[in-house]
């Protein structure tokens, strides 16, 4: 009978310990908050750079696209013909060969149009985005991303 008795005490034992208390399950949510207010805001900082060196990339895509135009047609698009000149065929363009973007005219990564001004602030085209804002100027995502 001690034997059987012991054997119980065993088992009812095991079956108590067999799962978390709530205390254990609370201390483990709470250091996951933790950690989750720690590396949250730096994957987001990740994210919003990624957008900005995409906008760069694809900058950089249209940059490409105007100089094929340019050697194409001899000029680059005027204000009024803007980047859809590398998509469409504009009147004015004796000798267009395109389109020269393969996958049309691109958004920026926020969603909006690129803007093109020329001649731009150096004299060559100008190709870039306001940025998060959507404003001229800004800091960070709200930068404008210029070629």
């Amino acid at each position: 009978m001690n034997v059987e008795n012991s054997g119980r005490k065993v088992m009812a034992r095991a079956q108590r310990s067999s799962g978390f208390t709530l205390i254990e399950l609370l201390v483990v949510l709470v250091i996951l908050t933790l950690l989750a207010g720690l590396v949250g805001p730096k994957v987001l900082d990740q994210l919003g750079g990624a957008k900005s060196k995409t906008a760069r990339i694809q900058i950089s895509e249209i940059e490409q696209s105007l100089d094929l135009f340019k050697l194409d047609v001899g000029r680059y698009p005027n204000d009024a013909e803007g980047l859809r000149a590398l998509a469409d065929r504009p009147a004015t363009a004796q000798g267009w060969n395109g389109p020269y973007l393969k996958k049309g005219l691109p958004s920026d990564p926020w969603g909006a149009a690129y803007l093109y001004k020329n001649p731009g602030r150096n004299g060559g085209p100008d190709v870039f985005s306001l940025g998060a804002d959507a404003k001229p100027g800004g800091d960070g995502e709200s930068a404008d991303v210029f070629n």
